[in-house]
């Protein structure tokens, strides 16, 4: 049976990445023959086109290239991070962990949880990165990251979702808005005021449903592409907003939360990774490490009373 090579998936990787067999040749410190042979025998074995040749201009991949290589640098981590656990068993967790995380409660808890986890493995080098949900999906499928922090915003099949906490919306205005002596607020009367929408991709699905499913239309009169610019516009009377991380954690005087009178559907915080992706010993640790009661307890202590805890204590 005809097969292909971890080198050979390895050669064809790095002059994609390179759009290059020149280039990854050098880079490998192999003949371009070697390169060439390599991607030739996986479009044997496949009969796929990964690349289009330019004369003097190098490569470029093909759609089916693009596909392949997605799932071959994955192949490669796994491998990479198989290696790394047959040599860590019964020795310290080390390398390296990659994890993204949503940026409007990453600052909350991954701090404090890294500080742990780090005085527990401090071998491990920790990378992180803060992303939008759709960009944290693309980033797991392409194997950038193995575990991200994020909400249960349409997740999909192939990713596995552990849900931690639940954050329910609530709605936040200026302390000085006519709203502001409030301490509950219906959706239809909140409906009638301006709308300050963090404008993220899934997230300003997600608060617009908790109106359109009671029928109602909000007016959004602003769009922001940050939480700090959310904030701003808000505490400086620009509009309403929704929000549902604790309100303690927005660090300002200048916003008054409001509770929703009517249902409005939770956001669960948890943590995810690809299901068909073998974890290195590294994100097992933080993976166990996220999960475990106490240490919830311990990351999430100050913000509780806007928490509701997805497991048992």
């Amino acid at each position: 049976m005809r097969q292909f090579t971890l080198k050979q998936l390895r050669y064809f990787v790095v002059a994609g990445e390179l759009s290059s067999v020149t280039q990854a040749a050098r880079k490998l410190h192999v003949s371009q023959p070697s390169i060439s042979a390599a991607i030739q025998q996986i479009e044997e074995v496949t009969g796929l086109q990964l690349f289009i040749r330019h004369h003097a201009q190098g490569l470029s991949l093909t759609a089916s290239g693009k596909q392949l290589m997605a799932r071959a640098r994955q192949l490669l981590r796994d491998a990479e991070g198989l290696e790394k656990y047959a040599i860590a068993l019964g020795e310290e967790i080390g390398g390296e962990l990659r994890l993204v995380a949503f940026p409007t409660f990453a600052p909350l808890f991954l701090p404090r949880l890294l500080r742990r986890y780090a005085t527990h493995h401090p071998s491990v080098s920790l990378y992180c990165d803060e992303m939008n949900q759709a960009d944290i999906v693309t980033g797991l499928r392409q194997g950038d990251y193995e575990l991200a922090f994020t909400y249960d915003l349409q997740v999909p099949a192939e990713i596995d979702f552990t849900p931690l906490y639940r954050f329910p919306p609530y709605a936040v205005v200026a302390t000085d808005h006519p709203l502001g002596g409030h301490e509950r607020i219906g959706l239809a009367e909140l409906a009638r005021w301006p709308m300050v929408l963090l404008d993220w991709p899934l997230s300003r699905e997600y608060f617009l449903s908790i109106f359109t499913h009671h029928g109602l239309s909000p007016s959004v009169a602003h769009r922001a592409k940050s939480m700090d610019m959310v904030r701003g516009l808000v505490a400086n009377g620009f509009g309403f907003s929704l929000f549902n991380t604790p309100v303690e954690a927005l660090d300002t005087a200048d916003l008054h939360p409001l509770r929703i009178e009517q249902d409005a559907q939770p956001l669960s915080m948890g943590i995810a990774c690809l299901r068909e992706l073998r974890l290195s010993p590294a994100a097992e640790a933080m993976h166990r490490l996220a999960r475990d009661v106490d240490v919830q307890h311990e990351v999430f202590g100050r913000f509780g009373a806007g928490l509701s805890a997805e497991t048992d204590p």
